[in-house]
């Protein structure tokens, strides 16, 4: 491990300047920096808002399940930034140049499920994330999907089958609006169930192109029911129009592909539907209807095997 000066740590990053913020965290921020008399070794830096409630007990419950996880789809830094920059852009030009096709949001999604399969069942000791959301899955060079940030991340002993000692007050909020299961709502403990409704609305989210909080969804109708009540008749409709121009272009361009009348009669209209019932059956409201991570992943694959024949 390096030793690193704070001086270094103020160079690296510009004095932490607006164009090395790579994010906005609830105890801090997080830069890029650069290291080295070449400037080629890349390093985050998390600056933490000590005054914050929380914020020592975050960055502890972080190091620790960053100690104790070795996977592909688990990291904290990636070179193309969230997913939530990708979803949703600030501006219609980098709406145009960041735009990811069917294919590579069908493998971002296997690649988010893979990191959950990994932390419920694969760990030494089972790790509930607890804040599953675009902004907390990063994409590598490749657009390998990548989850991190796990502040608030949860133990489970499999001796004991309870939350180790050492982890965050149950008191405290547990996710994101919008994102975060409703069973938690009414002081239910973090579960492995918790973490599949999270990935449930994720999914939506990547298909559809709405956020969980969007102005439309209000008085009890949520992403889930959209999605739920267009998913076999009207799918067209919900999906994201970034998502739908780019399939229409690459069918436009392919000779080929030219005699299908409507995207009804295309593959890609099932596709279309699978993938978005692999997300509502992630999203149920009740813990013990939603499908199980490992069956997602399988049927993600399975989709993603039959589009790519």
């Amino acid at each position: 491990m390096l030793n690193v000066s704070y001086q270094a740590l103020l160079q690296a990053t510009g004095k932490f300047s607006n164009d090395s913020l790579l994010g906005v965290g609830s105890y801090g921020s997080v830069y890029k920096g650069t290291l080295g008399e070449e400037r080629t070794l890349i390093v985050v830096v998390e600056v933490l808002n000590l005054a914050q409630n929380g914020a020592l007990k975050s960055f502890v419950s972080e190091c620790e399940a960053l100690r104790n996880i070795r996977h592909r789809n688990l990291v904290k830094y990636m070179p193309n930034g969230g997913l939530e920059e990708w979803l949703h852009p600030k501006s219609i030009e980098e709406g145009q140049i960041r735009n990811l096709n069917l294919v590579q949001r069908l493998s971002v999604a296997i690649d988010i499920a893979c990191a959950v399969d990994y932390l419920h069942f694969r760990c030494v000791s089972p790790i509930i994330h607890c804040d599953l959301k675009p902004s907390n899955v990063l994409l590598d060079d490749e657009l390998v999907g990548h989850v991190g940030d796990f502040g608030i991340a949860r133990f489970l002993s499999k001796a004991s089958d309870s939350f180790s000692k050492h982890q965050m007050s149950s008191s405290l909020i547990r996710g994101t609006i919008g994102y975060t299961a409703p069973e938690y709502g009414t002081g239910s403990e973090p579960s492995t169930c918790g973490d599949v409704y999270s990935f449930g609305i994720l999914l939506l989210e990547l298909f559809t192109g709405k956020r969980p909080t969007d102005e439309i969804f209000r008085d009890g109708f949520g992403l889930q029911n959209f999605v739920q009540n267009s998913l076999h008749d009207r799918v067209i409709d919900i999906v994201d129009p970034m998502l739908l121009h780019h399939m229409e272009t690459e069918i436009e361009h392919d000779h080929s592909r030219r005699n299908y009348s409507s995207m009804e009669n295309h593959k890609f209209h099932k596709c279309l539907i699978k993938v978005l019932g692999v997300g509502v059956a992630c999203s149920a409201k009740s813990a013990k209807e939603r499908m199980n991570i490992v069956d997602a992943v399988n049927e993600l694959k399975s989709i993603r095997n039959a589009l790519l024949t």
